[in-house]
């Protein structure tokens, strides 16, 4: 099924939803970061945190702003923010992200593209060192030869079509890559910009960056080897 025109030709309404958990401290710089990029585009903004004592969101003190709780897990979280958004088309960024300048416009025009069902951005590490700026090239090329970005590459949808999918999968992990598979196995086409988000190295610097990356590319193989999700969890949390 090749994906039916909106009223993303005319002029969009964006809707952003943020997972979060244990983010307090980065919140009101990404609302001002989300609002300074977005100019006057109408853009929504709503913060889901996964802790049930809403600790991220009580730190919160921007307005304009929806703040809600949902059962921890991203696709839970970003299912629970969809399902309140208002917006015309749906972007899901990762609380450590930012995105590149003109995001809402260059999200607006690729929408409004017949042929394209869904998109993500390239991908940029906050780091100067010369390893984790090859990983982020890397990361670049690999999804642009699969077609299927990661989270942090900022997936964004047209809303109707992300109802028709049925949102992410309720899984408790890899909800990003599954997401896009799903997408690819209709035989609908995946936008990769190239205008890069950059969103933190402080795993790759905490935790070893060719550590991080094998581990990461190794669970991601197990996974498209049929490894439940559940299994795979495990072992990040186990191997982290």
């Amino acid at each position: 099924m090749s994906p039916a025109k909106s009223n993303l030709e005319t002029r969009p309404s964006f809707s952003v939803v943020i997972p979060v958990l244990n983010e307090a401290h980065r919140l009101d710089p990404l609302v001002d970061h989300l609002r300074q990029t977005a100019g006057d585009e109408p853009v929504e903004i709503l913060i889901v945190d996964g802790s049930a004592d809403g600790a991220s969101i009580r730190t919160v003190t921007r307005g304009d702003v929806t703040l809600l709780s949902a059962p921890a897990g991203r696709a839970r979280q970003m299912n629970a923010g969809a399902s309140a958004a208002g917006g015309d088309a749906l972007l899901f960024l990762h609380a450590d992200t930012r995105l590149p300048p003109g995001a809402f416009r260059l999200i607006a025009k690729t929408l409004s593209d017949g042929r394209y069902a869904a998109g993500a951005f390239d991908l940029r590490y906050d780091s100067e060192r010369p390893l984790v700026r090859f990983i982020a090239r890397v990361a670049c090329l690999r999804s642009r030869l699969t077609r299927i970005p990661y989270g942090d590459q900022a997936h964004f949808f047209r809303r109707d079509y992300f109802e028709a999918l049925g949102g992410f999968a309720d899984i408790p992990f890899l909800e990003d890559v599954e997401i896009m598979r799903r997408i690819k196995g209709r035989g609908e086409r995946i936008s990769i910009l190239p205008d890069p988000v950059v969103t933190s190295a402080r795993r790759q610097e905490q935790e070893g960056v060719v550590f991080c990356t094998a581990r990461n590319g190794a669970i991601v193989a197990l996974y498209v080897l049929g490894v439940s999700p559940g299994r795979l969890a495990r072992f990040y949390r186990k191997h982290r």
